[in-house]
């Protein structure tokens, strides 16, 4: 099984950066896409943006353009670079498999994203 750790999180004001980690651990890394997923206070688990392993990207419409997700299979690491962020992109990110949400048995710690003046 695959575990996840995420860091990078952080408080900024709108329209700065941040660049979010994801260590995996396990050589199974490299077998399955990855993808970032983010829950706000009240809301549901969303995916962010994912890419597979050969690196194809796909991104929620709400973030195209100012996100960027890459990953480094030699590494087993997956990065989230965050651009132009705003207040509604306020929430813990986590990093997981690109698999349906509803079967993801578990996830980390996740990181805080908070984005206010």
């Amino acid at each position: 099984q695959v575990q996840y750790v995420e860091s990078g999180g952080g408080l900024v004001q709108p329209g700065e950066s941040l660049r979010l980690s994801c260590a995996a651990s396990g050589s199974i890394f490299r077998i399955f896409g990855m993808a970032w997923y983010r829950q706000a206070p009240g809301k549901q688990r969303e995916l962010v943006a994912s890419i597979t392993n050969s690196g194809r990207t796909t991104y929620a419409d709400s973030v195209k353009g100012r996100f960027t997700i890459s990953r480094d299979n030699a590494k087993n690491t997956a990065t989230l670079q965050m651009n132009s962020l705003k207040p509604e992109d306020t929430a813990v990110y986590y990093c997981n498999s690109a698999v349906p949400i509803a079967t993801i048995r578990a996830w980390g710690q996740g990181t805080q994203v908070t984005v206010s003046s």
